[in-house]
């Protein structure tokens, strides 16, 4: 028989105060949007996904008109989408329960009926209805269901990629016909195709290593012959990822990035010449990068300690100018035909917009989502801690006064997922809701991290989880030392990678975490490895030097289940019943050895996937992971 976990407790309301309550919650509430992506030859006809409705889904913009509707209508949200070049057709990803096994369907950007509370241009949808998902079709239903692994759309040419427990397929649509041009036990997707459909880019590990992919360019001329006419890879840990062709026809220049000086940088490879430029920039961090619409400039995004900011780079001069976008962070731009760039900003004080900066250098805000705009928070600081791996950057954030006098406060350390991804100074409403309950909150840019050089990155191999808990150590010491964090009070927390860094931190380090709190974890990671998608597979097996097979003591070495008889800390655990990434039998094994303990702890168990789009759901989860923490550490405020 099946063990029965202590369910997780949902406060009926977490703060006393009903001023914070209201506002924590109106963070969440508040309606935002994405960078809307458009149509190449009708850049008129967009799209951007939404939670107006109150859960995240696709909406089509209509600018000449000035309408917006509502495209997808799901239970459990939907997130992927494009539109073909023409304009005419809506591509999404369609899963069941977010399980992100799934296929491509269409329909017709003009599918549905406008929605009755549909914004005008500079409005984005109100409280609308309709247009759902029913008018959609699948467009290849004999390839099967499969994991999402590239798409591209031209006018006569469409290019996508699946991924299924036996590896990776890559097809083409021309003329009627449907075509398997590539098949691999190793990971491959779709990456780009050229503006005249002559040329198809792809990425593959077909040398075991899917961290570290290279570029192979396809002719795909009649969509038939796919023969190989270029390859390039750097070698042995340096990937190489291609971005985008020229949106000339008949360019045939990649953007490409990659990292053959220690960090994410650009070149331009003319595939045809198989002669390459370089991007040389004299910015310190990393960048990405795509192509402004007359293939004269690029648009650069930089990311440098927890910060980004955009620029043009002429091609022929080589010149860089700012684009003067405000500290914080950019999540996501796109430059129009007529020069503008349309871009997403939120610092952690100030709440994302959705925002054009003309070509003149006049800056606007672009989408305004219906209702209120979501409260402010409070900013964040840098600190920068000598690890033993090199400085680790980290972001605090501190309690009002009113709620934590000077001296140690509770403080959580939130682990950001990944792991290659990183903690930024952007809005973060599950940051501020901590802030309002009177926590501290210490985000670590732990090694494995982005941003800051292929070294730090690829520094975790072969020891991961126990390598970026090393430097989570070393800034919670220095958090101590200085006065911030109470060592008595001290909550690790964190998602995906960051659900699985606590969990192994409530293991290794017992004497430094009064409570965890671990979302969608990696808790058993031979069983995590048997349940999981191919592509993490995959990624496990270029990050742990091999399959569980091949090098037991590595997973054994660094899976949390190895560790749960040391768990002194409480711990609360949330996961989703169809999740891919960290399967649910795993989860169940690792609170299964709890309990067998005696360890105090309690489960949350969600009908999704990995994470939800629901806000009504994330308010719920966000509400009964800060009152757990608080019930354990023994906090009302």
């Amino acid at each position: 028989m099946s063990t029965q976990h202590p369910h997780a407790r949902v406060p009926d309301r977490l703060l006393t105060d009903p001023e914070r309550e209201a506002r924590w919650r109106a963070r969440f509430d508040a309606a935002r949007v994405s960078v809307p992506d458009w149509a190449l030859d009708a850049p008129d006809r967009n799209i951007y996904v939404s939670n107006a409705g109150g859960v995240w889904e696709v909406y089509a913009w209509d600018r000449t008109a000035g309408t917006h509707r509502q495209v997808t209508d799901r239970p459990n949200g939907t997130l992927h989408a494009t539109v073909t070049p023409d304009g005419r057709w809506i591509w999404w990803f369609n899963d069941t329960d977010g399980d992100e096994f799934g296929a491509w369907v269409r329909e017709s950007f003009t599918a549905a009926p406008e929605s009755a509370g549909a914004g005008t241009d500079g409005g984005a949808p109100g409280a609308t209805g309709p247009a759902t998902g029913t008018t959609a079709t699948t467009v290849f239903p004999d390839l099967g269901n499969g994991y999402p692994a590239g798409l591209a759309l031209g006018h006569e040419l469409i290019a996508l990629g699946m991924s299924t427990d036996d590896g990776s397929d890559l097809y083409a649509h021309w003329d009627g016909t449907t075509t398997r041009f590539y098949s691999h036990e190793q990971d491959a997707d779709v990456s780009a195709l050229s503006r005249d459909e002559r040329l198809l880019a792809i990425g593959h590990s077909e040398h075991g290593d899917s961290r570290h992919p290279a570029v192979r360019v396809l002719a795909c001329a009649d969509g038939s012959d796919f023969r190989t006419v270029a390859e390039k890879w750097d070698g042995a840990g340096k990937g190489l990822a291609a971005l985008a062709f020229s949106p000339l026809r008949g360019d045939p220049r990649l953007l490409v990035q990659h990292e053959r000086r220690g960090r994410e940088e650009l070149l331009i490879w003319d595939v045809e010449s198989d002669t390459e430029t370089e991007i040389e920039l004299d910015l310190p961090g990393e960048v990405v990068g795509d192509w402004y619409l007359d293939a004269e400039a690029l648009l650069i995004a930089h990311f440098h300690r927890g910060r980004s900011e955009l620029y043009r780079y002429e091609l022929a001069s080589g010149s860089l100018t700012s684009l003067d976008t405000p500290s914080g962070r950019i999540g996501g731009a796109g430059a129009r035909p007529d020069g503008s760039v349309e871009y997403a900003w939120s610092d952690a004080a100030q709440p994302p917009l959705v925002r054009a900066r003309e070509a003149d250098g006049t800056d606007r805000v672009l989408l305004t989502p219906p209702g209120e705009r979501p409260p402010g928070s409070l900013p964040v600081s840098d600190l920068f801690v000598d690890g033993p791996g090199g400085r680790i950057h980290a972001l605090v954030s501190r309690p009002d006064p009113a709620l934590a006098p000077d001296g140690p406060v509770p403080t959580v350390f939130n682990l950001h997922g990944g792991p290659h991804a990183a903690d930024e100074d952007r809005f973060s409403a599950y940051r501020a809701v901590w802030l309002d309950a009177g926590f501290a909150v210490v985000e670590v840019n732990y090694r494995g991290s982005t941003g800051y050089g292929s070294a730090w990155r690829d520094s975790i191999e072969g020891r991961p989880g126990l390598t970026e808990l090393e430097d989570v150590a070393a800034v919670h010491e220095r958090a101590v030392a200085d006065g911030l964090a109470d060592p008595d009070r001290c909550v690790v927390a964190g998602a995906s990678w960051g659900g699985y860094l606590t969990l192994l931190a409530l293991g290794t380090q017992p004497q430094r975490w009064a409570a965890g709190v671990a979302g969608v974890p990696v808790a058993d990671y031979v069983a995590a490895y048997e349940d999981e998608m191919e592509p993490l597979r995959a990624f496990d097996r270029a990050l742990f030097g091999g399959a569980p097979t091949d090098v037991p003591d590595v997973y054994e070495r660094c899976s949390p289940l190895t560790y749960v008889d040391a768990v002194r800390a409480p711990v609360l655990v949330l996961a989703g019943d169809n999740d891919p990434r960290c399967p649910i039998r795993q989860i169940e094994n690792y609170l299964n050895r709890l309990a067998a303990q005696g360890i105090d702890y309690e489960f949350y168990r969600y009908d999704a996937g990995h994470g939800s789009l629901v806000t009504a759901e994330t308010i719920t989860q966000v509400a009964t992971e800060v009152h757990f923490a608080m019930r354990k550490l023994d906090l009302t405020t």
